[in-house]
């Protein structure tokens, strides 16, 4: 892969040899732009010159990357090297250009290899400044973040990077850990081992039981057995060591529209903020398909890009994201004069003040054998892995809401027909106008109101066959052969972790928030100072994305009101 030096940095931009793969990147030249002499210079303060010799790494797969690379002479070789000892070239970059992607604004692992051919300078841009550059810079900032968040989608849609995920595409654990990881924005390929001759070796070696399925390699080698997603975050470098030794001005539990967009208004005021979440950025919103009604989006987003849009924009304004990292407890008694939150992974987190947004989790209804074929035919979300697994098949479809409709409307492109069914008598009490009338006119969508499931059947083994169901007023009950039923029945608030600390809620489990008992407060506070709740987590919330955005931009102005009384 070495090239020719040239004395014009755009020019050796044009004549280095690329991979395939790097020919196939959309909006190439602003995915690997080629910066000025003047611009770098305006970056020298932010950087140190290191020195690299012929075949020295400069960074590696599944280790911390120090930072952006930007190469000031020689020429750095990309590759992808998976777990399975398997090396790609990927790209070749020279004089003019920058090595990073995404995850280098908060110092993850690297997803490819970057080797110097021949002497190298660089001008090395750790993590933090990187952050104080795309700041300070607006015009230039611009331009890195665009590049750096094109790379990382670019890795994302050729599976370079990452782990791979060895089973059938149809496995229930294959589907769960490539939506754990899609939704998370991590590169992952599968492999399937009836078509991979690697892949069937490998699990014959590793993989003595089907319980074992699916095998996950990591970037390092690491073979994991059917690994929970908490596993396979460790094993990722997603999650890792203790939580640093740092007193946050803000802990936001939960890292849906409420919760980003808190992170993302109080970073930028200049707040410390630690944003946890137990699975992955977006919440539940982040499983639409395609938002039409939110404000500056007339053709649509769907919830993933719109929550990935904010969740690398508060990174940028130096927000520490920790997903998947689950809450445990609260503890409010501020013995030491500050918030603690003990985390599921046995972590302990400090912070000035909480905002409570955690949202809300699935609602499982009453079905018998449902947990018997949950990620084995039953779903809570409707994305494109699942979007597969159903084409041209007849799913069900469970749920009037605005979600529920989305899915619908989403897998209606996919399967031969979706049965919607709902307990009421119609969609108009739960559902947008927009959504009903798109539901109405699609020929594969049957509306079957007054309907409930009634009984899930399959083989103790393998995945739902059979679904029976009831009409509530006439009693009658039908069944079909049904493999994937989804699930939109509304969720219940994600508060147990509150059990603890003193925070009232109402009778369903919502979180009061304002004047509470004669003491006036911010409309968003808890009935404990320094605690504050938004989105759907909130008793009389919206329960709208556009509704939660706004609850955590309106929620900073009273975290600076809170954190400016405390005294220095």
């Amino acid at each position: 892969m070495t090239t020719k030096p040239a004395t014009d940095p755009a020019a050796t931009n044009r004549e280095a040899p690329q991979s395939a793969l790097a020919r196939s990147f959309p909006r190439y030249e602003q995915t690997f732009p080629t910066l000025t002499d003047a611009e770098i210079g305006r970056m020298r303060r932010f950087g140190e010159v290191h020195h690299y010799k012929d075949g020295e790494l400069l960074f590696e797969t599944g280790k911390v990357g120090p930072g952006m690379f930007v190469i000031l002479s020689g020429h750095v070789a990309i590759t992808q090297r998976d777990g399975m000892g398997h090396v790609t070239p990927v790209i070749d970059q020279g004089p003019g250009q920058f090595l990073a992607e995404i995850g280098q604004l908060s110092g993850r692992r690297a997803l490819v290899n970057g080797a110097a051919e021949g002497d190298v300078e660089t001008l090395l841009i750790a993590p933090p400044d990187l952050r104080a550059l795309l700041v300070a810079e607006a015009d230039l900032g611009e331009r890195i973040m665009r590049a750096l968040i094109l790379r990382r989608v670019a890795l994302i849609q050729a599976g370079v990077g990452g782990p791979v995920l060895i089973g059938s595409p149809s496995l229930g654990g294959v589907v769960r850990l490539q939506g754990f990881l899609s939704r998370n924005g991590v590169p992952h390929h599968v492999l399937d081992p009836a078509a991979d001759t690697d892949a069937a070796d490998l699990i014959a070696r590793y993989s003595p039981s089907p319980a074992d399925l699916p095998l996950v390699v990591a970037p390092d080698g690491t073979v994991l057995r059917n690994p929970s997603e908490v596993d396979l975050a460790y094993a990722m470098g997603m999650i890792g060591g203790p939580i640093r030794d740092k007193l946050y001005d803000v802990a936001v539990v939960g890292g849906g529209p409420a919760g980003l967009a808190t992170a993302v208004y109080a970073a930028s005021e200049g707040l410390s903020v630690a944003v946890l979440d137990a699975r992955h950025f977006g919440g539940q919103a982040g499983a639409s398909a395609r938002i039409e009604n939110y404000l500056g989006f007339p053709t649509g987003i769907s919830g993933q890009a719109l929550a990935g849009r904010a969740y690398n924009q508060a990174q940028k304004f130096g927000a520490d994201m920790m997903i998947p990292v689950e809450a445990k407890s609260l503890d409010c008694s501020k013995s030491d004069g500050v918030f603690g939150l003990t985390t599921e992974c046995g972590h302990f987190l400090k912070a000035k003040s909480i905002v409570v947004a955690s949202g809300a989790r699935y609602r499982r209804p009453t079905i018998e054998n449902l947990d018997t074929f949950e990620g084995r035919g039953v779903w809570y979300w409707a994305s494109p892995i699942e979007g597969r697994l159903c084409a041209q098949q007849e799913v069900v479809l469970v749920g009037g809401g605005n979600s529920a409709g989305q899915a619908a409307v989403f897998l209606s492109s996919h399967a031969s027909k979706v049965r919607m069914m709902i307990r009421s008598g119609g969609l108009a009490d739960s559902m947008s106008r927009y959504l009903i009338d798109r539901i109405m006119a699609t020929p594969n969508i049957e509306l079957m109101i007054h309907t409930e499931i009634v009984g899930l059947e399959g083989p103790d083994d393998g995945g739902l066959e059979r679904v029976r169901w009831r009409n509530r007023k006439s009693g009658v009950e039908a069944e079909g052969e049904i493999r994937n039923v989804f699930l939109f029945v509304g969720a219940d608030p994600a508060t147990a972790w509150l059990a603890d600390c003193g925070v009232t809620l109402d009778r369903t489990g919502f979180v009061l928030t304002g004047a509470q008992c004669g003491r006036p407060v911010s409309a968003l506070e808890t009935s404990v100072p320094g605690v504050f709740a938004v989105g759907d987590v909130r008793a009389g919330s919206v329960k709208r994305v556009g509704g939660a955005i706004g609850e955590g931009a309106q929620v900073v102005a009273a975290l600076h009101g809170f954190l400016g009384d405390k005294p220095a």
